[in-house]
């Protein structure tokens, strides 16, 4: 027989959230001291858009265990989301530091470093996040950008180069391979770049104006 949490977890994947919501409320009513029962509400509310309350929820599955990875990490999601980014970092940091060992916690940590404009610090928590986890195209991008950011066009190269072998439709990583072509003075592989940009996302500004811009310039 499933627990009430975990009957409500799987009312919540099923979007029974009424129901999820009445049986974490009788979890913590039954188990006050018990972190877990506030986490899941705490994402319960998350889904429903009410991060304010998500906050206090997970706020206080903390103050019952200092050191839950997983509040700490739901947390920083939710704050991330209000895009309070310092406090999000903050808290990202806390969910690895209490052994959170997923790709996504440290992705999520090196995209909040990358919003509050530290590219250079960003770099070791996203490289990780591909480490853990290969196949998670975004987070490679995500790498990747960062590293043409800091002027690693090679290595970023290789790492767009990557992207594109996993999905081939991604337009974003096309245009930044043609980016670096045109740095490299390669105008033609560039020119390739954007127009397969383009073949994937027609209304891609970017990639429209440098094909314009190379063809004018022919």
């Amino acid at each position: 027989m499933k627990s009430k949490l975990e009957q409500g977890i799987q009312y919540m994947q099923e979007g029974k959230f009424e129901e999820a919501a009445k049986l974490f409320t009788e979890e913590i009513e039954e188990h006050p001291d018990n972190p877990v029962g506030y986490i899941n509400f705490g994402n319960l509310l998350d889904a429903l858009g009410d991060l304010d309350r998500a906050v206090s929820f997970y706020k206080r599955a903390i103050e019952l265990d200092e050191t839950s990875a997983t509040a700490y990490y739901s947390l920083g999601n939710v704050y991330y989301q209000q895009e309070r980014f310092t406090e999000a970092k903050e808290m990202f940091e806390h969910a690895v530091q209490h052994g959170l060992q997923e790709g996504d916690v440290y992705f999520m940590l090196g995209f909040s470093y990358v919003q509050l404009g530290h590219d250079k610090l960003a770099l070791p928590f996203l490289q990780r996040a591909t480490e853990l986890n290969p196949q998670d195209t975004e987070a490679l991008f995500q790498y990747g950008l960062c590293l043409a950011k800091i002027n690693h066009l090679q290595e970023a190269k290789q790492i767009f180069e990557q992207v594109v072998q996993q999905d081939e439709a991604h337009a974003d990583a096309y245009y930044n391979l043609g980016v670096v072509y045109a740095f490299e003075e390669n105008e033609e592989q560039a020119l390739n770049m954007f127009e397969k940009a383009l073949a994937h996302q027609a209304d891609h500004l970017l990639a429209g104006n440098a094909v314009r811009l190379l063809k004018d310039k022919q």
